[in-house]
């Protein structure tokens, strides 16, 4: 380019091209004073657009055409007209949507990265604020934080960081970021110099609303009902109404979005349509003076309501990772429906609440969403009336309360002959439709396994199964075959798991649902690791893992790890054992999945004494009974002991080690599983083979021949890589003993019950324990 112009447009309300060509000619230096032409020659006297174009059409110029959005038409036109008489000009003209000529590039101002935010906002808050640093390095924790918030919600935006960074010498970048939620307020002084327009936020915004039609004003002020944007179907829902059809809302959309007001991005499900923070806020305000916000509050709640019914079946089946991902596109806009329409169940119309929250629960179940779905389930029930119509979320509040810990929740006054699992049983009679009575159920029956209450569990879910199986339902009998497996391996019913496991798992891959087949892995992988076969277990769990990672399910991914590394375990590789329990461990902890915690806790726990670091094996142990008794299991407390015991043993200390033991046979007794009473009987072997001496190691004999019978009758002896303790005392009483002695104990001890065994070494004062 030979010359560089440019020519602002900002100090014009409106105008035709004609208008706009004297601001060109001013700043090109040409002279608006070209005489008329003499009468009778039947000479024209030409336009200024015209002139210009012929001083222009044989230079090479660029024209930087600044802020053009409330001339556009204008300015089009007389781009049009120079850009066709001068094939060396260049125009670039700026303004909130494109002139929409023929060869024009659109370049998109994006806000600033996170990044580029942070150093503007720190430089203009440094030049407005003595003392204030210019490198975030210079400041504490705490303000880097603020100043990261202010950033965020400003959006990027250069010009409201500059007047946010004006207020920083007054109020501080902590105090500052506390009150953006009233940012018009707070964002009210800039450069004295800078156009009216862009002195205060709201002039800026101003600016850009005062140049839309009364249907894009609508249409931008609806749009703010939504969180987190919205879908075009969600925007046609919620913005169609007086004043706008729904066939108008795409093209007004449309608009908004080449206006610049309207941000439009690629999402999971496609595009999505959002605002920025301070443009949402400004169109609230708006919304409310109009006094739309009831009407649009409520065309937004009954669409959401509706695409969570649409979804929820759909959530069990082929479908389930299309949908999955569609409701999390949506989970803020959800959130918002929810809240509305709890507001209105608090206001005596619970209906709007009930069904929204019942459809959710689904959603929230295989998304993890423990918490949320408790919080949520909580506020709705309090809101409602006491209704047998409402049974059903009555029933699912309870179960997700059990999933996240509350234990007290199952409901009615206690009666002899009454537990848990009937109450709530005769609670679901109130539910109408058997399939949803015994979906409620079977979700209750889920959360009273999780709270460690196997019995109640196993009841109702065999209760659920039966409702299931009655009405034909393949996805509630695979469920109820699932969770059925589960708790045969909490009993110890090897062939019970490996049966219903295996249906389960069929019949959710015959459906299409992951999610459900996922629930099938753990017991599946844990029969396999039982009976020696680590391919299978290991192929189990990467399958597991993949699943996992396709549906987004951080906690599963969590779990399938942990899984991996326990087998690393049974394999030596002590390093990659570490390695996965530890990421496992940091997912968990991410997520807030207390019992992934507990499981990659232990894992760790495992490995460290396993491969000889006695120290950190315990410190990991006394970690997990102190920090997670609220949500320990009785399963998970016996391994801790028996874990605990093991380490005392190999320190040499037989009374500690005894104690912990005779612990853990406590909480087997309660379990009644073949395979932990076999693990208390082998840890009171080590405690007792310590001593040295011919009783005790007779003791021990006996005790292990009685732990390999309760194997051996569960159907499922000890396999060769989850030999090493037992081989260790093995050892140390057959050294005692000599081979016969050791021998014929150890049968003994085979034929005998294991209280007989324990009776035993007890009478011959081989198991003197400290209570511990």
């Amino acid at each position: 380019m030979d010359d560089v112009r440019l020519v602002e447009f900002s100090g014009l309300r409106a105008g035709a091209a004609a208008d706009l060509a004297q601001v060109v000619a001013a700043a090109l230096g040409v002279r608006d004073d070209t005489p008329a032409p003499l009468p009778g020659t039947g000479a024209a006297t030409p336009s200024l657009p015209h002139r210009l174009a012929a001083v222009l059409r044989d230079r090479r110029t660029l024209l930087v055409l600044d802020n053009c959005e409330h001339v556009v038409d204008a300015a089009a036109e007389l781009a049009g007209l120079l850009l066709g008489a001068a094939p060396g000009l260049r125009i670039l003209a700026t303004g909130q949507e494109p002139l929409g000529l023929p060869g024009e590039a659109v370049f998109l101002v994006e806000p600033l990265s996170p990044e580029d935010a942070v150093r503007l906002f720190m430089e203009r808050a440094a030049a407005a604020a003595p003392g204030f640093p210019r490198d975030p390095g210079g400041q504490d924790e705490p303000d880097r934080r603020a100043v990261a918030e202010i950033c965020r919600r400003l959006d990027g935006i250069p010009l409201a960081l500059e007047l946010a960074a004006t207020r920083v010498r007054a109020l501080g970048v902590r105090e500052l970021a506390a009150r953006l939620h009233d940012r018009f307020r707070v964002l009210t002084s800039g450069r004295r110099g800078a156009p009216a327009r862009q002195q205060t936020l709201r002039a800026m915004i101003d600016w850009s609303w005062e140049l839309l039609s009364a249907p894009e004003r609508i249409v931008l002020r609806r749009l703010a009902a939504h969180r987190d944007g919205c879908d075009l179907e969600a925007a046609e829902a919620v913005c169609a109404g007086d004043g706008v059809s729904r066939e108008e809302v795409p093209d007004l959309v449309t608009r908004l979005v080449d206006r610049s007001l309207v941000v439009v991005a690629d999402g999971p499900t496609g595009p999505r349509y959002r605002l920025l923070e301070s443009v949402a806020a400004y169109a609230v305000e708006r919304l409310r003076e109009m006094e739309d916000l009831a009407a649009v509050r409520d065309r937004h709640l009954r669409h959401y309501r509706e695409l969570a019914e649409r979804a929820e079946p759909l959530l069990r089946g082929d479908g389930q990772r299309a949908w999955l991902t569609r409701l999390d596109a949506e989970a803020g806009n959800l959130r918002a429906a929810l809240d509305e329409a709890v507001r209105r169940a608090e206001a005596g119309e619970p209906g709007d609440a009930v069904r929204l929250a019942t459809a959710l629960a689904w959603w929230w179940l295989l998304r993890g969403r423990l918490t949320e779905a408790r919080r949520s389930l909580a506020a709705v029930t309090a809101a409602s009336p006491d209704d047998p119509a409402y049974a059903e979320l009555g029933l699912l509040h309870t179960a997700f309360a059990l999933l996240t810990g509350d234990h007290r929740v199952a409901g009615g006054t206690p009666r002899a002959g009454c537990g848990p699992g009937d109450r709530l049983a005769a609670a679901g009679e109130a539910v109408p439709d058997p399939v949803r009575r015994a979906r409620a159920l079977w979700l209750c029956a889920y959360g009273l396994f999780s709270a460690g209450d196997a019995d109640d569990a196993e009841k109702l879910n065999d209760h659920s199964l039966a409702l299931f199986t009655d009405a034909r339902d393949d996805w509630g009998t695979a469920a109820a075959l699932g969770l059925r497996a589960t708790l045969a391996l909490v009993r110890g019913d090897l062939a019970g798991l490996g049966r219903d496991g295996g249906r389960s798992a069929r019949i959710f891959r015959e459906l299409g649902d992951r999610w459900g087949e996922l629930q099938t892995v753990s017991p599946l992988a844990a029969l396999a690791e039982i009976k020696g076969a680590y391919a299978d277990a290991e192929r189990r769990q990467h399958e597991g893992l993949r699943m996992a990672r396709e549906l987004g399910l951080e906690a599963e991914v969590s779990a399938r790890l942990s899984g991996l590394g326990r087998l690393a375990l049974l394999a030596g590789d002590w390093d990659r054992a570490r390695e996965l329990h530890e990421r496992a461990r940091r997912i968990a902890v991410e997520q807030g999945y207390k019992y992934g915690e507990i499981h990659s806790g232990m894992g760790l726990a495992l490995g460290a004494r396993r491969s000889g670091d006695l120290d950190a094996a315990e410190a990991q142990l006394l970690r997990l009974r102190d920090a997670y008794a609220d949500v320990s299991s009785d399963a998970g407390d016996h391994l801790l002991r028996a874990e605990l015991g093991f380490v005392a043993e190999l320190r040499g200390d037989a009374e500690a080690a005894a104690a912990y033991h005779e612990e853990s046979l406590e909480i087997a007794r309660t379990l009644a599983e073949p395979r932990a009473l076999a693990l208390s009987l082998e840890g009171l072997a080590g405690a007792a083979a310590l001593a040295g001496t011919t009783a005790g190691a007779s003791a021990a004999a006996v005790l292990l021949g009685a732990a390999a019978g309760a194997r051996a009758g569960a159907g499922a002896p000890l396999p060769r890589a989850e030999r090493g303790d037992v081989d260790r005392i093995t050892g140390a009483a057959r050294e005692v003993l000599g081979e016969t002695a050791f021998s014929e104990g150890y049968a003994r001890g085979g034929a005998m019950a294991p209280e007989e065994a324990v009776q035993e070494a007890r009478t011959v004062g081989a198991l003197g324990v400290r209570a511990h």
